[in-house]
């Protein structure tokens, strides 16, 4: 009884054997068709079914394909959102630094008692008020501009007298 037990434990094993050697040799050949190769043997019922696969396969690709473009896309709009925001806080903050900066350049001239208002004359007999034009313009006129570039310091361009 435990010999025909073991007997039939190897057909069995035998069998599904060649069931998984038939089943693998199935998959090689599929796959060997899908690429393209040993089609010559196929039935034109086999060759539509394989073309149905292809095509099943190719929209399951290209909508793949889609929705990684769809999230790409997604993502590069959101990062461009933050960066759009960023900009706007750092040009924020820039103008703001630019408006404490003359804010402070202001407040200490007023400290300083330089200010653009016509301060009122303090009558202690030692300062007087000047009445002049405050704006200083100064020009400078060159005949020939190579004198500009031949310009610099050398004994000609001191006054006479003034070296030993």
């Amino acid at each position: 009884m435990h010999l025909m037990v073991r007997i039939m434990q190897e057909l069995s094993s035998q069998h599904e054997y060649l069931q998984l050697k038939a089943r693998y040799e199935a998959l090689q050949r599929n796959q060997r068709n899908l690429l393209g190769e040993d089609l010559g043997s196929l039935s034109s019922k086999e060759l539509e079914s394989l073309e149905r696969q292809l095509d099943m396969s190719l929209k399951q690709i290209r909508s793949l394909r889609t929705q990684y473009m769809l999230d790409e896309l997604t993502n590069l709009q959101r990062k461009e959102h933050f960066l759009n925001e960023a900009n706007k806080n750092l040009k924020q903050r820039l103008m703001e630094g630019y408006q404490l900066s003359a804010l402070q350049l202001h407040s200490s001239a007023d400290e300083m008692g330089y200010s653009r208002q016509i301060s009122q004359p303090q009558d202690d007999g030692f300062f007087h008020p000047l009445e002049c034009d405050p704006t200083l313009q100064i020009e400078y006129q060159v005949a020939d501009p190579m004198e500009v570039i031949t310009a610099g310091p050398s004994v000609n361009n001191y006054m006479s007298g003034w070296l030993p």
